[in-house]
């Protein structure tokens, strides 16, 4: 009889220590097989309660991305004990800034006929895409968990810029007389050649660059209401990087020995790549230590 009791009271243990822990109104606090989790950056929740005694005011939190990449981090979990993890940014951007002035050459024009205008084109492309996955495992049975495990992560970024010009560079006049200018100090599309003499910007590439990292990471995780929870997690593990050449495409007048003339050179710099076994923040420049805040549902 007594075996039959210690049988029971162990089975009971076990079905304890494996059921969920609930709210006072049953709802369950720990995820479960089946949910998915999403992660933001808890520093501005945090301040928004630290500040709400604050006599100069607080501001309304907002929702960050977890780390500088701004991808999307999130998880589906195959048990209550394990989970899969998911890193995504896509990113394609393309603007651009057009100005007006006067075709050079053109006759000028008498009252009330306005003056032949042609345009300066801007164009700014930028491309980011990240992708990673890895696996998660838990350890513990109370609100407070602890987990630990894998991440891969591979990302591609490029980025360029183009000038096209309404007036036609020639030989008789300077460059920034028949240029209009560009950026915030109206200097991003003047330069000078190698020889020294002023020059504008028709293309310039910067170089990709591909970048591979494998992680470790292990964190801590309380859950502060169900289904909602405060965690920090820390990294470790190795990145490789490679940058292709970038190049700057450029025209200009020049005097050749006898005469001036219009010359266009293609300026590259050199390729690059980098190799590091560090922590996260140093590996990929992502504060992976800071409080998250995390959503399952």
């Amino acid at each position: 009889m007594n075996k039959h009791i210690l049988l029971v009271s162990f089975a009971a243990l076990a079905m304890t220590a494996q059921a969920q822990i609930k709210s006072k109104k049953g709802e369950n606090y720990l995820p479960e097989a089946g949910e998915y989790s999403i992660g933001v950056d808890a520093t501005p929740f945090l301040n928004y309660a630290g500040n709400m005694l604050n006599l100069d005011g607080n501001t309304a939190p907002t929702q960050n991305f977890l780390n500088a990449q701004q991808t999307l981090i999130g998880k589906r979990f195959k048990t209550e004990k394990m989970a899969y993890r998911g890193i995504l940014r896509i990113g394609i951007s393309s603007e651009n800034t057009t100005n007006t002035l006067n075709r050079f050459g053109a006759t000028a024009p008498t009252f009330p006929a306005l003056p032949e205008l042609v345009e300066d084109k801007y164009t700014e492309r930028s491309t980011f895409i990240g992708l990673g996955g890895g696996l998660e495992w838990r350890r513990g049975t109370t609100r407070l968990q602890g987990y630990y495990g894998g991440d891969l992560m591979i990302s591609f970024s490029n980025s360029s810029r183009t000038f096209e010009y309404g007036n036609a560079l020639n030989d008789s006049t300077s460059v920034t007389a028949i240029t209009s200018a560009f950026g915030e100090d109206n200097t991003i599309n003047i330069t000078n050649d190698t020889y020294g003499n002023t020059a504008r910007i028709i293309n310039q590439q910067d170089g990709s660059m591909l970048a591979l990292t494998l992680r470790g990471f292990v964190g801590v995780e309380y859950f502060i209401f169900p289904k909602i929870s405060l965690a920090g997690e820390f990294g470790w593990g190795l990145s490789f990087a490679s940058m292709g050449a970038a190049s700057t495409e450029l025209e200009s007048v020049g005097f050749n020995g006898t005469v001036d003339v219009v010359g266009t050179q293609t300026i590259e710099r050199g390729k690059g790549g980098r190799f590091a076994v560090d922590t996260d923040r140093n590996l990929t420049g992502t504060a992976t230590g800071a409080l998250r805040l995390n959503f399952h549902f």
